[in-house]
């Protein structure tokens, strides 16, 4: 009986180190990462219909595809974002309830008159899908190609020019640009949906944003794309001219789409969600959708991506003392 009880601890023994072996293999440690057992909730906390919400429903059906559960998209908008965010902030830190944000939640805390606690704070950022450039576009009937000879217009126009916003970011950027064209009224916006119909009615004569709520009307002459706020131009707008060749740098704006999850949501869970975009933005069906947008994929690390929102929130900390938003 001793011999057998010996023989079983040493086959015990081995199957323990089998099983660590295995575990800490190459490629198993994502076939066993946190998948979800029931349908998750994404939130986007702003309007149907508009870039984010596009793109946001591209990444969450690879994601449903990847998990094999369904992935439903959740419309919260209003506040500039954080009605949405604040139903994550509030959500039980599981992986079951999870954020898709902007650059801009990173800008809220430095806004005049915020008050509460910093929503980036409460936060854990999981990866970022995709990033876009905003576009500066103009209304058919406003003189100029590029956005130089477009501010010079208005420089002399009878009327003052006006610039439309819907989001904090665009805010800024207006407060920058007025700097060169003080004459320039910044009219703020809920939705980008009554932006871009004052935008073809000329109610609003310009205003910088996503490129996919532009593309009809670009397409059909009513709106003209000046400048790309990218780094670099745009492959599917590589006769725009970016930021930094118009003259206006300080206007350079790539918006990053990211996924994040409650402050408490254990680090499995977070891996195992950055794992499942990793994978969702390899797809074809994934990269043709986003390509027509004019998006470009990511997939980074919640590390990586953590990074990138400490140092917006630096960047825009710096910008919105050298220029306020009103």
């Amino acid at each position: 009986m001793g011999l057998i009880r010996t023989l079983l601890r040493t086959a015990s023994a081995c199957a323990a180190l089998a099983a660590t072996a295995l575990a800490t293999a190459p490629g198993v440690a994502a076939q066993g990462a946190w998948k979800p057992d029931r349908p998750v909730t994404v939130v986007v906390p702003y309007s149907p219909g508009g870039g984010t919400d596009a793109l946001a429903r591209h990444v969450s059906k690879e994601l449903a595809r990847i998990w094999g559960q369904n992935v439903v998209v959740e419309n919260t908008p209003g506040a500039d974002g954080l009605i949405g965010s604040r139903r994550v902030i509030d959500a039980k830190p599981d992986g079951y309830t999870l954020l898709v944000q902007l650059p801009s939640l990173t800008l809220n805390r430095h806004l005049p008159g915020f008050k509460g606690a910093d929503p980036s704070a409460q936060l854990i950022p999981i990866s970022m899908f995709a990033t876009l450039a905003g576009v500066v576009v103009v209304n058919s009937a406003i003189p100029g190609n590029t956005l130089p000879e477009v501010v010079r217009h208005c420089r002399t126009a009878a009327q003052p020019c006006s610039y439309g916003t819907t989001e904090n970011i665009a805010r800024l950027q207006g407060q920058m640009l007025a700097v060169d064209l003080p004459s320039m009224v910044v009219v703020n916006y809920k939705g980008g949906g009554q932006l871009i119909t004052d935008l073809v009615g000329n109610s609003v004569n310009m205003a910088l944003m996503g490129y996919t709520a532009v593309i009809p009307y670009q397409q059909s002459g009513k709106l003209r794309i000046v400048m790309s706020a990218g780094r670099k131009r745009s492959p599917v707008l590589p006769d725009v001219p970016t930021a930094a060749e118009s003259g206006y740098p300080q206007l350079e704006a790539e918006t990053w789409y990211g996924l994040f999850a409650p402050l408490g949501t254990p680090q499995a869970v977070i891996d195992g969600v950055a794992a499942a975009v990793r994978d969702a933005v390899k797809e074809e069906t994934y990269l043709k959708s986003i390509a027509i947008l004019g998006a470009s994929p990511v997939g980074n690390t919640p590390a990586e991506f953590a990074a990138r929102v400490r140092e917006d929130g630096e960047r825009f900390g710096d910008l919105v003392r050298r220029f306020p938003i009103q």
